[in-house]
């Protein structure tokens, strides 16, 4: 079982004294869950880990709203949210590393910026990027969080990885429109997910930025799931229309090297 410490493992270490006390016990509360696949009362867990039950009540409210856990029949289990997050920190370190002869590939045969994207709950999060050698450059930098809707990565994400939680993620109104050509709709994203999956990759289509087009492609990893996504970003000027099924033909095969080799193996 686990127990909540009674002090820290070492008297010298200074961050204890920075130590937020419910923060903590969300911690513990998610690790005692990881134990229990048939997931437990709220009662339980504060007897537990020794929490007031109205604490771990408020604590058990917050960590459902994240998605961090769901309540299946009055118990707690572990929430969708971990599954994106464990999967970022695998793949993380990992698949950077990998993409980055990739990135350069890609550059290099578009002439373009290319960058590498990991889902980050409701949001696409840049890790790296390859800039093009051109003075005018369109790319967010590494550490960026981008909007599903209306990025290239994110459309990546919405059709390959999330699709069977658009109502979740988007059914709540309207969405932030950034430009004009932004789809703003649940409507409108389950039709481009669709468009997406059908032709393999994404577009941004002026919908993040304007004067700015990007095109993304789906990484999968050994056991077939979208870890990544790998794109281009370029200013309409240069990526023009007609470009959009020669490049796309260009980051499908950079995103189906990077997926061989984090060994995905295409059936």
């Amino acid at each position: 079982m686990i127990h909540r410490p009674t002090s820290p493992a070492d008297d010298s270490n200074s961050l204890e004294r920075y130590v937020i006390p419910n923060l903590r016990n969300a911690c513990w509360i998610m690790k005692l869950l990881a134990l229990h696949a048939d997931g437990l009362k709220a009662a339980e867990i504060a007897r537990n880990l020794k929490i007031p039950v109205t604490t771990t009540l408020r604590i058990m409210a917050t960590l459902q709203l994240e998605g961090y856990v769901r309540k299946m029949e009055g118990r707690f289990e572990l929430g969708p949210v971990l599954i994106h997050l464990g999967n970022a920190s695998l793949a993380g370190t990992e698949i950077r590393t990998a993409a980055l002869p990739v990135l350069q590939e890609l550059t290099n045969r578009t002439d373009e910026t290319s960058h590498l994207a990991l889902p980050c709950d409701d949001r696409a999060l840049i890790v790296a990027v390859q800039d093009s050698p051109h003075p005018l450059r369109a790319a967010s930098r590494p550490g960026t969080l981008a909007e599903l809707h209306c990025s290239s990565t994110g459309k990546t994400f919405i059709a390959f990885l999330h699709q069977h939680r658009l109502e979740e993620l988007f059914g709540k109104g309207r969405l932030t429109k950034r430009t004009a050509h932004t789809q703003d709709t649940l409507g409108e994203v389950r039709k481009e997910a669709a468009i997406t999956r059908k032709r393999g990759y994404s577009l941004d289509d002026e919908e993040f930025n304007l004067g700015v087009r990007c095109l993304a492609a789906p990484i999968y990893s050994s056991d077939g799931i979208a870890v990544a996504a790998i794109g281009i970003t370029a200013a309409t000027v240069r990526f023009t229309r007609e470009r959009i099924p020669e490049l796309g033909a260009i980051v499908m095969e950079s995103a189906a090297r990077l997926s061989r080799l984090m060994g995905y193996q295409a059936r």
